[in-house]
Order: structure tokens, then sequence, then C-alpha cells
């Protein structure tokens, strides 16, 4: 087999800087050792592939690594991994790991367990389905080598396991767990160490620095980059009601509120010993997702009929209130600042407003009076808002509208059903997404076959065809043009219906400094000074 490239990174000191970072105080007060944290939403399920929820993502980088991740340009670099071959035919990829990777339980990490990780990981991953169909096979040559042999090239490959998608290292007996179905233990391969015995669901979770982790000697950087645990503990409170979130922050007892409620950030920022500031430079997309198996939105005439009505200004101010500059409109099927970002057939959302036009095209669609149902999780602020504005939009356009509202954890589960809404389904609930992990068709939850996609399950073989085709291009001109020749086709099919997009701020005690500009809230780097 002839190599034609070689991306082969390996591990060297990389001075000074990040030397000190690694190396922890001698003495230290107990309050400087833990990391108190708020997150935007309860932990239902620590399962990151098993469970789509953020909350899930964000505890899976907490426990776990990649082995590659993106920088804040993008770019895939080597993070368990040492590095990476691909034939000239584009056909055969081969793996090398660290040397020292050790899971949390003392067993080192071998190929065999990336191979479980990855097929488990393929089976429910937009991404990882693209590449278990173009597979051959995925195998071990010894314990740190594996390899991938496929039957058509797949060019993102380093950036379909660069952390965004969630594709994160397990041991091989707990990746062995089918997707369909959670995980019951949570040994780790990352800076922390979760304590299950610590996690009470709406309640708390709990982690420990895991002192076997080897971080890369590089400086952080989104993704990628050397992940050094500077906390001995880092504590999880789930807090439904954010004034008193907000008020604990102020009297030091947290450090960290991941959302804090818009209308309170402005006292926030006023606070003694507190800051304020987004970390996610691409920001939140906000989306309704429609369940494409049952009546009435499996009718793309109904669908479609919807988006003369749709008003993103509308959702902007429902979530930020007078706070305008935290939000944007003229947001399609990708987010703004992404490279798939195109103002094709934005005008079926730019264009006038007209309730009375969409009513009249839902009389038109077929549509006979069906249950809307509608999931609305009321603990979580922008989400709820979204709800809000949408039963109202529904309920002005002449849809038979039921709001049901519930925590997170109980929508996120809920959301799996695929039965009618008389058999406790549903027809239409919000979603947030950091923007960076729905930036390309492959990555954004335009998958559309059918049962086995992504929830909402739409089917569009043209949609597929383009995903495809995206995967084949060879250069950005041509991914993008590929891009607006799938946004041109979802504002036919309307998988989902953008809402809007906003720059959460973060709001955290002033004496900590160290934190990963990063999609997801993640926790090397943070530090006490």
């Amino acid at each position: 087999m002839t190599m034609r490239r070689r991306d082969f990174v390996m591990g060297v000191a990389a001075g000074g800087a990040v030397s000190a970072l690694s190396t922890p105080a001698l003495v230290q007060p107990a309050a400087a050792r833990i990391l108190r944290f708020v997150p935007q939403a309860n932990l239902a399920h620590p399962d990151p592939v098993w469970s789509t929820a953020t909350m899930a993502t964000i505890n899976g980088f907490m426990i776990w690594d990649t082995l590659y991740g993106v920088d804040r340009t993008l770019t895939p670099k080597p993070q368990m991994c040492e590095g990476s071959e691909v034939s000239d035919d584009g056909l055969t990829w081969t793996f090398a790991l660290r040397e020292g990777l050790m899971f949390h339980d003392g067993v080192p990490v071998r190929a065999a367990d990336c191979v479980m990780s990855i097929r488990r990981w393929a089976e429910r991953n937009p991404f990882g389905q693209l590449l278990a169909a173009r597979m051959n096979e995925i195998a071990a040559l010894d314990d740190r080598r594996f390899q991938i042999r496929l039957k058509r090239p797949y060019p993102p490959m380093l950036y379909a396991l660069a952390g965004t998608s969630a594709c994160f290292m397990m041991p091989e007996r707990m990746a062995a767990t089918p997707s369909s179905k959670a995980i019951t233990e949570f040994v780790g391969s990352g800076p922390y160490r979760f304590l299950p015995d610590q996690w009470v669901s709406g309640v708390k979770a709990e982690y420990a620095r895991f002192d076997g982790y080897r971080p890369r000697q590089e400086a952080p950087d989104c993704y990628a980059g050397g992940k050094v645990a500077h906390f001995d503990r880092v504590q999880w409170s789930i807090q439904p009601d954010p004034a008193t979130a907000a008020a604990a922050l102020r009297t030091g007892e947290v450090d960290w509120v991941e959302q804090p409620l818009l209308d309170l950030v402005p006292s926030l920022k006023r606070a003694r010993g507190v800051k304020v500031e987004p970390f996610d430079p691409m920001g939140t997309v906000y989306m309704l997702v429609f369940n494409h198996l049952q009546a009435p939105f499996n009718n793309e005439k109904l669908r479609r009929a919807l988006l003369p009505a749709v008003d993103q200004a509308d959702f902007v101010r429902a979530i930020v209130g007078d706070q305008e500059d935290l939000g944007r409109t003229g947001v399609g099927f990708f987010p703004l600042g992404s490279p798939s970002a195109s103002t094709v057939g934005m005008e079926a959302l730019t264009s006038p407003r007209s309730i009375a036009r969409a009513r009249e095209l839902v009389a038109a669609s077929g549509y006979a009076g069906e249950p809307v149902v509608l999931m609305e999780p009321s603990d979580v602020a922008p989400l709820s808002a979204v709800a809000q504005v949408a039963a109202d939009l529904f309920k002005k356009v002449g849809l038979n509208v039921r709001a049901d509202t519930m925590d997170l954890a109980t929508m996120v589960a809920r959301r799996n059903k695929k039965e009618p809404v008389d058999q406790g389904g549903w027809s239409c609930f919000p979603v947030q997404w950091n923007g960076l992990p729905v930036a390309t068709p492959l990555s954004n939850p335009l998958s559309a076959s059918g049962p086995n996609g992504w929830i909402g399950w739409p089917t569009s073989p043209a949609r597929e065809a383009l995903r495809s085709e995206w995967l084949d291009a060879g250069s950005e001109a041509e991914r993008r043009r590929v891009s607006e020749a799938v946004q041109r086709e979802a504002f036919a099919s309307v998988p989902f219906i953008p809402a809007c997009q906003y720059y959460q701020p973060a709001a955290f005690r002033d004496d900590l400094t160290g934190f990963v500009k990063s999609p997801f809230s993640v926790f090397w780097g943070v530090r006490r000074v």
C-alpha cells in the first residue's frame, strides 16, 4: 500500500507556558480546588451517543476524549491520536494512538476500544452513518493502531472524528452496547472522572480530576490542544429557578452559571465579583422540529404553508427581550457565520410576513383539523420562549394546537417516540443547537433517511443525494455550491423551521480565568486565580 499523505503529529514540549498551567499549586484552600457549576439544564442521562441532549454532550467532553479535535478554524488536530495515514486512493486510513492513554479504571486505551466506539457512534451520528455506508472494514492492527478500509473515499474523515459529533472513545465492553440502548457504566478517557454515586438526575452531578490523564502539550484551542484539569472536583448543581442561580453566583455559592436568564444579565453585569461574557463564537441556533412520521406534519404542503407567518424577530424578542444585540434574524438552515450559510431561498423567511397568506395555504394543504401537540420544556427559558411563540403562530394560522408543558428531561425522552399523538407521541418541539456542530450539511439535522435518521425522521432522497455530493466535494467552492442546493431543497420540503440565532452569555466569578471558547462548555483550562 502506497501512502500519499502523512498526518503524523508527535507530542512535543510546548515550553514553559503550558508546563506552568499543568503544575498544581502546592497548597490551596478547599474552595480553590472545587469548581461549582450551574448547567443550562438537567443531565438526564450521561450517554452522549444514546442521547442527543446538549447536557449529555457537555458531560461527554467532560469525561471522554476524542481521536481528533477541531480548533477555532474548524481544522481537525490530533487529540488521542498520534497521527494518521491515508492511502493514495483514499480508501485506507490507518490511525495510531498516543502512548500512555488510560481509561479511568486504570486500563490502557487500545485500538480495539476505538474500533467499537466508532461503530457505536456511527449507528446514530449523521457523519458516522455516511462513513458506515462507505466502510468495508474497521479493525485493530495491534493495541495502538487501527485501520478503516472504505468502498469509496470519505474526505471529511478527520473532521467527522474531531469532536463536535460526539465520537468519544469508551472501553470496548461499554461501546459494545447497541446505540439504541443507554450505557450503564461511565468509565471515561478524558480529564475528569464521572462519579455515579454523586449523580442525581434533576439535582446534581459530580466529577473528579483523573490524575492518569495525559494532556497534549499544545495550548488549548476549542476542542484541540492540551486539556488540563485544574480542579480536584467539579460539581454541577441543577437549578431550575434562574433567580436562585443568579443569587448564588452573586454571593459566591457557585462559580459559574452556564446560561443565566437574560432578564437577569444586566444586574449580573453590575454585580461585584461577577463577569458576563459569551463563550460560543458562533452562537446558538433555534429550530422547530416536526414529526414527519405522523399527521399533520407528515404533509409537506402544511409544513411549507407555515413559512409566510414565521417572523424570526418574534422569536428573538421572546428570547432576548430588549437586549436585541444578542439576537440575529435572517437565519436559514445553516448558522450565520458558518461556511454553509447563504441567502439562497431566504425570501421564504425575509419577505413581508403574512398570517392571512399562511392561513390560505394551510386551508389549501388538506389540513383537516388534526391535533398538533407542541412540546414545551418549561425549565429552559429560551426553549420555552420559542415554544410559546410557535404555539401562538400555529393558532393564528388555524392549527388545532395543544401545548404540553414538561421539563427538558421529559421532552428529550418523549421526542424519541414515533407513535401518534393519541398514543403519547408529539407533533413539534423546539430545539437549540450550538452553531458549530450544525455548520455543514452532514452535521446539521438535515439528514433525510426516514425512521433511521435524526429525530423528526424526514425522508428526502433529493436531500440525501445532495449531502452525499457535499461529502465528495473536492473544494470549498464546490462544498458551498452544494450547501446552497441543500438549503434550496430544505425550503421546499421544510424538515424544520429555522427560528433564530443568538449569543448566550455565561456568568462567572471574576477569580476564574482560562475559559476556552467553544460551542459547548468545556472545563479544561479553567482555573482560579
